[in-house]
């Protein structure tokens, strides 16, 4: 693409002017977020993704345009997956509704930090080694698969490996004293749940990483738009949470939609590793993934609202990729195998 100094500057500062709106809603003016505010700024900043790629793909062609929808729709969809495991970690440390606001900012400021070294790695390790697109594919396979079979089960985090340590290490309170990380109880330094909330968030957004990297590049090879579609994907998703959490557990297919996407982009990337050896090998082309993808997602979620309207009492999962699953979750009609791993753990 040919991506200036000052044009990289110019987006970083965009994105680090949209983190620090959202790290002043969430920390300086703690509050409870309703429906209508979640949902106007869900729309901003769908809003804003739209026109920074109708802008893009006048600079630099609808070429690389439909690469950047491509894999912006590809990170929201997995953003939603994310949406469950903060729900969850939400659930079982009781996190008061005025303080999820500075937990989901800090979700999305460590993610974008995270997902931005694993992109430089990442975008090295092609352009040195053209075989690590066949080892993203098998990787992405290899997750489509876990995911798929454990479609019905979720994360046990109180058993998180890093929540565990971090409560024999550390001296807990049981409250929240005011949303603080640290506080002096008794004359005695202790750290707040929310500390251990901070934890399970991060721990997350380091597996959720090892999936979606993978997954853009098998739309995109441009480390530019593997960042912008990763970047405005993540913005959104502090008030996507406070949006769609009550229709969270409706979407019970997602995880299945989720584990076929990956499928497809593996096979994709596999496809384009073999084309580079030989050219009698097909190639996915970007608008095929474009509908495919979103194809796969609009069944899924039509599929998964007839599903619950026949059955209220159908319940979405997370899905479990790595890890233990938790004790509550339960497998599928009639699958009675063990339970599986978990991506968060």
């Amino acid at each position: 693409m040919g991506v200036t100094a000052t044009g990289w500057a110019l987006t970083i500062g965009v994105i680090l002017a949209l983190l620090a709106l959202d790290l002043v809603l969430g920390t300086v003016r703690p509050h409870a977020v309703g429906f209508r505010e979640a949902t106007a700024w869900s729309v901003f900043y769908i809003l804003v993704a739209v026109v920074f790629g109708v802008v893009l793909a006048g600079q630099y062609g609808w070429g690389y345009g439909a690469e950047y929808f491509a894999g912006y729709i590809v990170e929201k969809s997995l953003s939603v997956d994310n949406l469950f495991v903060f729900v969850i970690i939400m659930s079982t440390f009781a996190v008061p509704r005025e303080h999820q606001h500075k937990v989901l900012t800090f979700g999305i400021i460590a993610a974008l930090v995270l997902r931005a070294i694993f992109i430089a790695v990442g975008a090295a390790l092609l352009q040195l080694f053209s075989f690590m697109f066949l080892i993203f594919g098998l990787i992405l396979l290899w997750t489509a698969v876990q995911l798929f079979r454990h479609r019905a089960e979720d994360p046990d985090i109180e058993n998180n490996a890093l929540v565990r340590n971090a409560r024999r290490i550390l001296p807990v309170t049981d409250d929240y004293i005011d949303g603080r990380l640290l506080a002096r109880v008794d004359g005695r330094r202790v750290v707040t749940p929310l500390f251990l909330v901070l934890i399970a968030i991060g721990g997350t957004d380091i597996l959720f990483a090892l999936d979606s990297i993978p997954a853009v590049f098998g739309v995109t090879d441009e480390a530019y738009l593997v960042f912008v579609a990763n970047a405005f994907a993540l913005l959104g998703l502090r008030a996507l949470f406070f949006l769609v959490t009550g229709l969270l557990d409706r979407l019970v297919y997602l995880s299945a939609g989720l584990a076929l996407i990956l499928a497809f982009i593996g096979v994709k990337l596999v496809l384009h590793w073999a084309h580079g050896l030989s050219d009698a090998v097909p190639e996915i082309p970007t608008p095929l993934s474009l509908v495919v993808i979103l194809g796969i997602l609009a069944i899924t979620t039509v599929a998964s609202l007839l599903k619950t309207r026949r059955d209220p009492a159908a319940k979405a999962h997370a899905g479990v990729v790595l890890g233990s699953p938790s004790h509550g979750a339960s497998p599928p009609a009639g699958d009675e195998r063990p339970r599986g791993r978990h991506r968060s753990s």
